[in-house]
This record gives structure tokens, C-alpha cells and sequence, in this order.
């Protein structure tokens, strides 16, 4: 059905540039192909860091229908850190409690951040479009200001080669073709990704055969700001439900309609809407936005680095919408990419950084498709034994505790870890919480002013920082060739930044990469074991 967001302007609209008339492909530091989340936020992350950039996109602004709707609590505090995490939160609708059904009994009930002491909430729900809109309004507002980013809408890449010093790409637009050059090219553009054909690059994986439509109602309802979802709903318009709130009245419902579904009828407006009055009544009045039909898909590219094309979000990796893991997980990619791209634009780290991308990402894909698999395995069974299993736990759910960890209707996306990442060095700080141990992204925690991730990952260029917590350390410090800011810190009256990084040790300093992750901790600062520490975390030691 046409789609009823009012966001869909042209917000880079197409426009010739030099690069057409040059006589050889002008040549660029890093390409992004694709203007979706994953690719702005990580351009965006690179301009901000003084990098030139290009991004080439065959539209020519903010994208069509709802699409991803559930940003987790991590990609705020990334986008925070790229100046528009505000922004994007107000919008959104701020939710942190989750409800299982099993017909018309509630089984299970979870709470996605029961402590306080955090900027941003567990999740929120904002439709694609704002999100795509909110990011370009910064964007816009940056270049003003000089922001060395570029986007060229309608400006189709219809063929690359590459060598051992970057890649050459021939781009369509609506004046003909021509050739760009760059050192770097990085792929965000989506699951059936171009570039990934066009380089012969494999997707590997699992279609699981279900089929689920999704349709974004507007109507006036008293449903909570909480996500639901049932199994057998007693309304039977599926064999299972989903139910989100969204801005402006807006509900997405998913309804699981099997792999057998005829497509094309399932999309009638008729049709459509007569499932959703199945489920909220035939007295409520709804306008239906947007809608569409998708399958569970979890594949990924087996390496994310071909030569110098570097592939994120959904062009390298897939995973079932339930658990919120798509979007979330390719802002993750961004916020990984980024600073390892820029030291080694600056000549500050070796290649072979890069080579981390891979490894800590394909880490994070796995995790995802796991979580997602086991989902997919429990909302969709396979057998009649599986779902004999399923429907017993939903009904011992209901009055055993024992139970409920089994039910799964979608593990909800948290931060990824990198356990085990080349980067990390040995924890040398036992004593230490887990959450914080290397690897870890840094848990937020209130200061007298503001939030602790407000102060760290903000440098411009591709800084790294050692937080001190009630040790002494030098009020600066620099090795390798990079300059680490210092922020020292007393707990002294501070419980939450006690508990989250102190734990049972009474003094710590934490070496912190450019995207808010632990490198290395230890329990007082030494100058040769910060500095080794720091050589790792930039790959000289790969």
C-alpha cells in the first residue's frame, strides 16, 4: 500500500557536481554507499573526527514506510555522542517494560532497566523516518558550519573495481555516469546489498518459512507505552501478535500469518484492515500508515573487509525484526568502524586495526543471529514436538518462575561485548565489576553535572581517555602518537559510579577507545603498562 508518512521530501535532492566534469575520478578518503541510519551516523562519526567524506545514495532523502521503530538505549547514547541523541529521544516513545500473552493470560512480564542512574531509557519507538530526518537535520545544520560531509542523492553505484591502494567507483545519475576514487569504501547499503553482488561476496545463513505482516495503525487507544505480544491470541487474526507504540498515535502490530500466506491478498487494504479490526475491535476507529510483509532471514557476509571495501548494518548481516536487532546492531557496526577508519587514515594505527572491525563485529553478528535464531525457533516451531515444548513452558510460565527465562518472543538487543577482542588487555583489575571489564561498553552513571558518557568518546578526532577513579594520574598523557585526555574522578559520594566501575577495588583507571568501550583497566596508573595497553587497543600488536 502507498505509504502515509509525511516525511518522504527530498532532503539532498540531486544535484551535478565537479566530480562529473573531471577529467580522471576525483579521489576521496572514504566513500559511504548508502544514506540509511547506519551509513549517515557513520559518516557522520567520521566528519566529525575531521575526515572528508562522501556519501552516494540512489534516493534522494529520508526513506519510505516505518521500517525499524525500536532504538535500544546504547544507540542513543552513540548518537548522543554525535551531538543528536536528545533529539531523537524526545520523539520518540520511551519504553522499558515488556508483557507476554499466552491467549488472553499474562505468562511473563520484564523490565529492560530497573536501575536508575542512566541518561537515556531502555528502548524507544520512533519510526524510521524520524530517525533518518532528526540525523539529517544535525547533519544540515553541521555543514553549515563546515562539516566536511557530503551527500549526493539519486547517484546509483553501478559497478566498482578495486586494488591494493582503494577503489574506483562508476556512479549513475540522471546527467549519465561517472567515476569516484577512494581510499576506503564502506557498503551500508541494506540486505540485498550491490556492492556485495557486484564483488561476487556470499550471505550465508538460515530463511526461516513464516511470513508476518506489519501494519502501522493511527487511532486513539488505551493500550499502555509498553511492548506486548501474545502467542494464540484469543483475537485469532494470527499465530502470534505483536503490539508497539509509536509518536503521533501510531501502533505498529505484527501478525504472524504463515509461510503458505498468499502475499498479494495479505497486502490488499481490505484485507489488511480487516485483521487489524479482528484484533482492536470493529468499533475502533484506525487509519492504516504503512504496512508490509516479511520473512525471518538470519544470515551474514562470513569476512565484513573485501581488499578496501568495508561492508556494515544490514549489507553485512540480517536477523529477524523481533529483538530490535537490526538497526541497533549497524549503529553498532558505525560506532566500531569509525575511529578504527580514521587512525588509520591519519597514518596512527596500522591496516591491520581493521582487521578488528572484522573480527569484534562478526562477534556481535554472531551473537545477534543466535539471540534471533532462538527466538524465531520458539515464536515459530518447527515440529510438533518443539511446540509441544513451547506451549508447555507458556503454561507453566504462568505460575513457575523456573519457566519464564525459557519463554522468548524476541531477546531485546543490549550492547555488545567484546570478550576475548585482540584490543583487550588482560583485566588487571580483579577486584572490578564484570560489566566494565574489557571489552565492555562503559555503563553511564550520574555525575554532579551531567552524565559520565557525556564526557567520554566527545574528542574530535579519534582520541582515547584514561578515567581515573580516586587515583593519581598525570594531568595529560600521550604515547603511540595519540594524545589521551584524562578525566579524574572521586566516588567518594558518588554510589552508582562506585558500584558500575569500582566494585570491590578502591581506586581504578580505565583506558577508554573513541567509542565509549573498555580497553584496558587497571588498579593504579603505571606509564609502561598504559602505554603497551594502548598499542594493543590500535592494533600494533596484530
Amino acid at each position: 500500500m502507498q505509504d502515509r508518512y509525511p516525511l518522504a521530501y527530498k532532503t539532498y535532492p540531486y544535484a551535478k557536481c565537479a566530480d562529473q566534469e573531471a577529467e580522471a575520478p576525483a579521489r576521496h578518503p572514504v566513500v559511504v554507499v548508502g544514506g540509511g541510519p547506519v551509513g549517515m551516523a557513520l559518516a557522520l562519526d567520521l566528519a566529525l573526527k575531521g575526515t572528508r567524506v562522501l556519501v552516494l545514495d540512489d534516493h534522494e532523502g529520508v526513506g519510505m514506510g516505518s521500517r525499524a521503530i525500536c532504538f535500544a538505549k546504547r544507540q542513543l547514547e552513540i548518537l548522543d555522542r554525535l551531538g543528536c541523541g536528545e533529539t531523537v529521544a524526545q520523539k520518540g516513545v520511551v519504553w522499558n517494560i515488556g508483557k507476554v500473552f499466552h491467549g488472553e493470560e499474562k505468562v511473563y512480564e520484564f523490565n529492560l532497566l530497573p536501575e536508575d542512574g542512566h541518561k537515556f531509557p531502555a528502548f524507544i519507538n520512533l519510526q524510521q523516518p524520524y530517525f533518518e530526518k532528526f540525523v539529517l537535520d544535525h547533519v544540515a545544520a553541521l555543514q553549515a558550519q563546515g562539516l566536511p560531509l557530503e551527500i549526493r542523492g539519486k547517484n546509483r553505484v553501478d559497478a566498482i573495481e578495486q586494488d591494493a591502494e582503494g577503489a574506483t567507483l562508476t556512479v549513475m545519475t540522471p546527467d549519465g555516469p561517472y567515476q569516484v576514487a577512494a581510499d576506503y569504501v564502506v557498503a551500508c547499503d541494506g540486505a540485498s546489498s550491490p556492492l556485495r553482488k557486484m564483488l561476487g561476496l556470499g550471505f550465508e545463513g538460515e530463511v526461516f518459512k513464516d511470513s508476518f505482516l506489519i501494519a502501522d495503525v493511527r487511532m486513539k487507544a488505551d493500550f499502555p507505552t509498553e511492548r506486548w505480544f501474545w502467542f494464540d491470541p484469543p483475537s485469532k487474526a494470527g499465530a502470534s501478535q505483536l503490539l508497539h507504540k509509536q509518536p503521533d498515535d501510531v501502533w505498529r502490530i505484527d501478525f504472524q500469518i504463515g509461510w503458505d500466506a498468499d502475499r498479494a491478498e495479505e497486502m490488499k487494504e481490505a484485507n489488511i484492515r480487516k485483521r487489524v479490526a479482528q484484533m482492536i475491535g470493529d468499533d475502533v476507529e484506525f487509519e492504516l500508515v504503512w504496512s508490509s510483509i516479511y520473512t525471518f532471514q538470519c544470515r551474514r557476509m562470513t569476512q565484513f573487509q573485501d581488499g578496501r571495501v568495508i561492508f556494515a548494518g544490514d549489507a553485512a548481516h540480517q536477523v529477524s525484526p523481533f529483538g530490535a536487532r537490526g538497526a541497533n546492531s549497524g549503529l553498532q557496526d558505525a560506532d566500531n568502524l569509525a575511529w578504527k577508519l580514521q587512525l588509520v587514515l591519519e597514518g596512527k594505527a596500522p591496516p591491520a586495526l581493521l582487521a578488528s572491525y572484522d573480527d569484534e563485529r562478526i562477534h556481535g553478528a554472531k551473537e545477534n543471529i543466535l539471540n534471533s535464531t532462538r527466538a524465531t525457533d520458539f515464536i515459530t516451531p518447527k515440529s510438533e514436538v518443539s511446540r509441544q515444548f513451547r506451549d508447555a513452558v507458556l503454561t507453566l510460565s504462568k505460575d513457575h518462575d523456573f519457566a519464564r527465562p525459557f519463554v522468548n518472543s524476541g531477546r531485546l538487543s543490549v550492547p555488545c561485548t567484546y570478550d576475548g577482542s585482540a584490543l583487550n588487555t588482560d583485566d588487571a583489575l580483579p577486584a572490578g565489576p564484570p560489566r566494565t571489564r574489557p571489552g565492555a561498553p562503559c555503563p553511564d552513571a550520574p555525575l554532579d553535572e551531567g552524565f559520565l558518557l557525556g564526557r567520554l568518546g566527545r574528542a574530535k578526532d579519534a582520541a582515547f581517555q584514561l578515567l581515573a577513579l580516586d587515583a593519581e594520574v598525570p594531568e595529560a598523557f600521550s604515547a603511540h602518537g595519540i594524545d589521551c585526555e584524562v578525566i579524574a574522578l572521586s566516588v567518594a559520594e558518588n554510589d552508582m559510579l562506585r558500584e558500575r566501575y569500582l566494585g570491590g577495588a578502591r581506586s581504578a583507571v580505565y583506558l577508554i577507545r573513541p567509542d565509549q568501550h573498555v580497553a584496558a583497566r587497571f588498579g593504579s596508573f603505571d606509564a609502561a603498562e598504559t602505554t603497551e595497553a594502548l598499542g594493543r587497543a590500535i592494533g600494533k600488536e596484530l
